[in-house]
């Protein structure tokens, strides 16, 4: 259920492409609040604003803010041109938006009847904060010529691509040459109605080298074998495969995690490539150094019975993280408190530049 609050804007506290963070006061005191302008308007100082209060209440670490539902004194205008694609579908907040794919798309002619991503790398990740360490193993490791990397964002975290000050950033400085966002995620720079359209329109809309899929900030795990977003990882694989793309697997790995079934080799990754994933795939192996690393590659072992394991070395790549043009963050923990984390992530881009040689 949703908790309801009015509140009234006193300041921005600071915005990026689609996103605006608010300060605003309530009857309880003052909070932190999320808008989409592209959603509900452009909230100014003195706007009244409805509030969804559930994630703030929750203490969520990604999504722990207000959310502006509305700013019922001052609408905005009507959406202007084409575009029937819904998303958020069948929710109060559903919306219109144009995806790549239908009918109206100066795209479709492009998509109607493409079939193959024409053996593009698709490096395939668990969690979102792995995009920018792929990038700067990639980026790092120094490929002959720059390449255009795309990311696609699954719908299993962030609805909203917007969400992620990383992908704008990202984007602004050209190391993403867009955003495909696909099933019920939305706001990209190209929408599609699934990843395997998205893949194709990272190929032949954004004329992408490489893509590089993974859900959105804020993914969901129950402690279960198979109640986790990232199931979805191993989906992607398949989609890669089957569109005659190159898929890589970027294991999650953690030393900082406190959980068991996280420690090296996260249980999310044994599954998704081990057990949904259905099509081979280059999974990354980190040379990671001492127990830990041998750990790494006992848990990884099991992964060759259906996909190539690649053992990459991971020298130079702390060196690479430290010079992230985004702060790096994986479930509250940054470089120091979960090195071997990003290192992993590095070590896919790392692979992935050796694919483009």
């Amino acid at each position: 259920m949703i908790r309801w609050r009015k509140g009234e804007v006193l300041s921005v506290r600071r915005e990026w492409p689609g996103a605006m963070e608010l300060d605003v006061t309530l009857p309880e005191g003052k909070c932190r609040a999320l808008a989409y302008p592209p959603l509900v308007g452009r909230p100014e100082p003195g706007d009244t604003v409805l509030l969804n209060t559930t994630a703030l209440a929750m203490g969520l670490g990604t999504g722990g803010y207000a959310m502006v539902v509305a700013l019922p004194d001052r609408l905005p205008e009507d959406p202007q041109g084409p575009g029937h694609l819904v998303k958020a579908r069948y929710t109060p907040l559903q919306a219109t938006v144009l995806g790549a794919d239908e009918q109206d798309s100066p795209f479709h002619e492009v998509l109607r009847d493409a079939d193959s991503v024409g053996g593009m790398p698709v490096v395939v990740a668990d969690l979102h904060s792995a995009l920018p360490a792929i990038l700067c193993g990639l980026y790092g490791s120094r490929p002959s010529a720059t390449p255009r990397v795309a990311y696609v964002m699954l719908d299993g975290g962030a609805l909203p691509g917007w969400f992620s000050m990383s992908a704008a950033r990202l984007r602004e400085i050209g190391w993403l040459c867009g955003v495909v966002t696909t099933g019920q995620s939305f706001g990209g720079d190209v929408e599609a109605v699934t990843v395997h359209t998205g893949l194709l329109a990272a190929r032949h809309v954004l004329e992408a080298d490489v893509a590089i899929v993974t859900q959105g900030p804020g993914n969901l795990g129950t402690g279960t074998r198979w109640g986790f977003s990232g199931v979805s990882a191993g989906e992607a694989i398949n989609a890669a495969a089957v569109l005659g793309g190159r898929p890589v697997g970027a294991l999650r790995v953690s030393e900082g995690d406190l959980r068991e079934r996280h420690i090296g080799v996260s249980h999310h990754s044994l599954t998704a490539y081990g057990r949904v994933a259905l099509a081979p795939a280059q999974v990354v192996v980190p040379e990671l150094p001492g127990g830990f690393g041998e750990r790494v590659r006992e848990q990884a072992a099991g992964l060759a019975a259906r996909h190539e394991l690649v053992k990459v070395p991971v020298d130079g790549l702390e060196e690479t993280l430290k010079n992230s043009p985004v702060k790096l963050s994986t479930m509250g923990r940054g470089l120091a408190e979960d090195l071997a984390g990003f290192l992993a992530s590095a070590a896919a881009g790392r692979h992935t530049a050796s694919l483009l040689s």
